[in-house]
């Protein structure tokens, strides 16, 4: 790096210096650049300067080493205080900071196990490959989300909203999608290995490449209507285990409500 203590030579005289001022109103100016000229002169025999120049330049060395050597508390005093966001939140509605924090761990491929984010508002948050196995998403609002290739194995996602979601390549193995909007949502090579989808709305889902689904769970009254790409067998055999094929909201919601009473009423024999 260039120093400012260097070896000069004199500044060269007055009347010298003056003649190459090309107007006369720019000599006071050169003047003064002279007269700096000569006490940059006189304070560069000075070791001293130079000395602390030096000395300036090692804290800066310094500065820089002790940045990086800090740099694992910071990301640490980062992670805690994106915890305590998402913790403070639980159970709330809303967002209250919880996508930016959420986004925050998973880039810094933070895992996610367990999270509850129940009834968030998370539209269209992105976490792409993140571990949130055995997470409480129940009545989250996930509409737009991307969880490309993301680990739900074991969530909890009750009555999410899912619709128009990207869940390519995600692992929903042992999952809880009982009553989830799954409208319009990607579901391409996605797992469903002992998943639950009971009740859930499959409207215009993408199922290219769905996995495992003979070993589905349940998917007792989950409406397929209009399902594309769906895997050869998949309609009948859901078909055959409840599934319902209902292109009307109002009938669609119709049908919810029956389902609802008929489930109050058996669970209200069995507490006689």
């Amino acid at each position: 790096m260039p120093f400012v203590v260097k070896h000069r030579h004199p500044p060269v005289p007055w009347q010298e210096f003056k003649s190459k001022a090309p107007r006369k109103y720019l000599v006071p100016f050169y003047y003064a650049n002279w007269l700096g000229e000569w006490a940059a002169y006189a304070l560069g025999k000075w070791s001293i300067f130079e000395v602390l120049e030096y000395a300036g330049s090692f804290s800066i060395l310094f500065a820089v080493i002790f940045y990086f050597a800090g740099t694992g508390d910071r990301l640490r005093q980062k992670h805690y205080l994106a915890w305590q966001v998402i913790n403070t939140a639980q159970g709330k509605g809303g967002n209250g900071g919880r996508i930016e924090a959420l986004h925050e761990l998973n880039e810094d491929r933070v895992s996610l196990v367990g999270v509850d984010v129940s009834n968030a508002y998370l539209q269209e948050v992105k976490l792409i490959g993140a571990d949130l196995r055995r997470g409480d998403l129940r009545g989250a609002d996930l509409k737009g989300a991307v969880l490309r290739k993301a680990d739900l194995g074991g969530a909890n996602l009750r009555s999410a909203n899912l619709r128009d979601a990207d869940l390519t390549s995600a692992d929903l193995t042992d999952a809880i999608l009982s009553d989830v909007d799954l409208t319009q949502a990607r579901l391409v090579k996605v797992k469903v290995t002992g998943a639950s989808l009971d009740r859930a709305d499959l409207r215009g889902a993408n199922l290219t490449g769905l996995r495992d689904w003979q070993a589905i769970r349940s998917i007792q009254s989950a409406n397929i209507h209009a399902v594309s790409s769906a895997p050869e067998g998949f309609v009948a055999w859901a078909l055959s285990r409840g599934a319902v094929d209902i292109a009307e909201d109002a009938l669609w919601e119709k049908w919810l409500a029956n389902q609802s009473a008929t489930r109050s009423r058996a669970m209200g024999k069995l507490h006689e």
